[in-house]
């Protein structure tokens, strides 16, 4: 019997339940981030382990490195290291405070010329980095980074004056997107649904939504697809609530969730989309990949155990 004042029992999932499968995957091959992560989503774990569990990765700067985000590798701050760390603590309801304020701050001190976020600054250089993320002197500025740090500050009413001028950035460039790809999209999106300005967001998305469909982003009919190739409507819609799930009919969103629950494979794991360039790069990302298709299902009443 616990002792007085100890914390509750975990709850044990069904066996062999999808969750009781995904639980052994992530014991066995997870960090100890997406360890407390899966704990805090699934099992009654508490925020504080979690935030434990990132401190490991934050820099004196205020920003985030140590291969957070494993296609950087290396201790540096990067912009999209400190994106996923806001991920997390928007995951566990602590987006906000004297630690969000000295991430603006580190956001700040990155920021591109017209206010927004590279994805990679010249720091990295020097250390593994995805093949796909290349390191220049001068980085462009990118709504893949930009543009969900933007949505989750705004998510939770974080006011801070770097906040102005890459709001301006995100609408400019996701009301001018003519020809896009599906990362960009999902950035985009990020956006949309926590922009305060809600009529604007809807008008944006509803274009947003044609060119998905008009330009063939998205695989409505699963069956002889795979995921590496292609993007489906769970992707774009992870939630109900948010803007793209009326991309979709019934349906097609039907059709996309019995695709993903299929997709968890005999280890208990779900694959990952990223791009794979190091064999440790593809482990650390299936456990992310893991919690986010059972937190999709279960948003949308999918049971999982």
């Amino acid at each position: 019997m616990p002792e007085t004042g100890a914390s509750p029992l975990p709850q044990t999932p069904p066996a062999h339940s999808p969750l009781f499968r995904a639980e052994h995957f992530v014991w066995l091959t997870a960090r100890v981030l997406e360890q407390r992560l899966f704990a805090y989503h699934f099992l009654n774990g508490g925020p504080d382990p979690v935030e434990t569990a990132l401190d490991a990765y934050r820099n004196a700067d205020g920003g985030y490195g140590h291969a957070l985000e494993p296609d950087l590798r290396g201790p540096v701050s990067q912009p999209l290291h400190t994106a996923h760390a806001l991920r997390v603590l928007d995951a566990v309801g602590r987006c906000g405070g004297q630690r969000v304020e000295r991430v603006c701050r580190y956001l700040t001190s990155v920021s591109t010329p017209d206010g927004a976020l590279p994805a990679v600054t010249p720091a990295q250089r020097g250390y593994p980095t995805a093949p796909f993320l290349p390191v220049v002197d001068t980085p462009p500025s990118e709504l893949l980074t930009t543009g969900p740090v933007v949505g989750l500050l705004h998510r939770n009413e974080v006011w801070h004056a770097w906040l102005f001028r890459a709001t301006d950035f995100c609408w400019q460039v996701v009301e001018s997107l003519q020809v896009s790809h599906p990362d960009e999209i999902q950035a985009a999106l990020t956006f949309l649904d926590s922009a305060p300005d809600r009529s604007r967001a809807q008008a944006t998305a509803d274009r947003l939504g044609r060119l998905v469909r008009d330009r063939r982003l998205v695989a409505l009919d699963p069956s002889g697809h795979t995921p590496d190739e292609h993007h489906f409507p769970h992707d774009y819609a992870k939630t109900p609530a948010s803007l793209a799930r009326a991309w979709f009919t019934d349906d097609e969103m039907s059709r996309a969730l019995d695709f993903l629950a299929a997709e968890q494979q005999e280890d208990g794991g779900w694959p990952s989309r990223r791009r794979q360039w190091a064999p440790t790069t593809a482990l650390e990302a299936r456990p992310t990949a893991t919690i986010e298709a059972l937190q999709t299902l279960r948003a949308y009443g999918r049971e999982v155990g």
